[in-house]
């Protein structure tokens, strides 16, 4: 017969199975529904500032459990969408914007991007430039020459290729190549914390 158990641990057991299921529940939202990420670099200025803070859908491309990974796909990332995702480096969390998917064929020159041989449409003088991808519009920073040149060349069945809107100051797809589906944790919503202060403003 298994010895019974104390009278203290009894008192604080459903407690201590409440606090942990508590936890368990949390740390599952955060893979699998929502999340937020505190901006450190600038590589997607001007859209995103450093130290701004963004809050991340998780479910916007599939559902994700933790350790088992995505059990169910619901949509594909879409050139213009913010993602964050794991760098093919080291892990690390990065941010930055789908400019070409699956079976596209693209070019980067001088920071400004060719998809299936047209240049995509970019508005504005004086540092202050608009991008037009994915039937939206978004700043965008064409400083040092815009950074390296990447092709022409054609994406593979699970590749995307992700860029920082501060083209000629990011470390993105041109360095670290191309990215899959399973690396995209989600898609960023917007900023709604930047300068200090709670904001609100859509990506």
């Amino acid at each position: 017969m298994p010895p019974s158990l104390p009278p203290r641990f009894k008192r604080f057991a459903p407690d201590l199975v409440g606090a942990l299921l508590a936890v368990v529940i949390v740390l599952s939202a955060r893979t699998s529904l929502a999340d937020h990420y505190h901006v450190p670099t600038g590589s997607m200025e001007p859209s995103v500032e450093v130290g701004d803070r963004v809050v991340v859908n998780k479910l916007a491309y599939g559902l994700r459990l933790p350790i088992v990974g995505e059990v169910a796909a619901f949509a594909s990332p879409q050139g213009g969408d913010v993602v964050v995702l794991e760098s093919p480096e080291d892990g690390v969390t990065l941010l930055k914007r789908v400019v070409a998917t699956p079976g596209q064929t693209v070019a980067v020159r001088r920071g400004r991007l060719w998809i299936e041989d047209d240049l995509v449409p970019v508005h504005g003088a004086r540092g202050r430039w608009t991008e037009d991808l994915g039937g939206e519009a978004h700043a965008l920073r064409l400083e040092h020459g815009g950074g390296p040149d990447l092709g022409p060349v054609t994406l593979g069945a699970d590749d995307y290729l992700v860029l920082g809107d501060n083209r000629g100051n990011s470390k993105d797809g041109r360095s670290f190549g191309f990215v899959g589906r399973q690396t995209i944790k989600g898609e960023v919503l917007g900023v709604y914390w930047s300068g200090g202060s709670p904001t609100w403003r859509g990506l």
